[in-house]
């Protein structure tokens, strides 16, 4: 007798179980670690690929400018700007956007639109416009934080990068 009621507790909880909404598809992880692991990487290798520095060495200030200098160097400002794009798109998607208000889908919808711009500034070859749109990068991706500041994430999403992200590790 109490080996059928464990049966059929088992039963119970199997058919229990097999009625739950599955799991959302996080393919970057919580939004926390696609932020981390993801975004912030892909923006930088943009921010990065043309920029000014100025800085003292041995009391002499030395100026520098970067700017790609290969196809190569061109082609990787491209394919951050591609995957920001792609990322923008993934926010979009029932499995980061559920449970967030609209303005979440406006602002994954600013990413992807940003990051076409940003494409087509890479492609032009002109580092001047790869700066500015750098800017408007920046300004989608500030005016997002201020409405989702990852304090006010959902519960359950880490605060923290995985350790491979703090030590360097993450793709860049």
């Amino acid at each position: 007798m109490i080996e059928s009621k464990r049966a059929l507790a088992l039963m119970a909880v199997l058919v229990l179980a097999s009625c739950s909404e599955p799991a959302p598809d996080l393919p970057y992880g919580t939004v926390q670690l696609m932020m981390a692991n993801e975004v912030q990487p892909t923006a930088e290798a943009y921010w990065d690929s043309v920029r000014f520095v100025s800085e003292l060495v041995d009391g002499v200030p030395i100026d520098t400018d970067y700017t790609p200098e290969t196809e190569a160097d061109w082609l990787k400002v491209e394919q951050s700007a591609v995957h920001l794009a792609e990322l923008g798109e993934a926010l979009k998607s029932p499995a980061y956007s559920e449970g967030r208000d609209a303005s979440w889908g406006v602002f994954a919808q600013g990413l992807v639109d940003v990051a076409g711009v940003a494409e087509e500034a890479a492609k032009s070859r002109d580092p001047d416009k790869v700066f500015e749109v750098g800017g408007l990068v920046y300004n989608v991706c500030s005016a997002c934080h201020q409405s989702f500041p990852p304090e006010a994430l959902p519960p359950g999403e880490s605060q923290n990068p995985p350790a491979a992200a703090e030590s360097g590790d993450a793709a860049s």
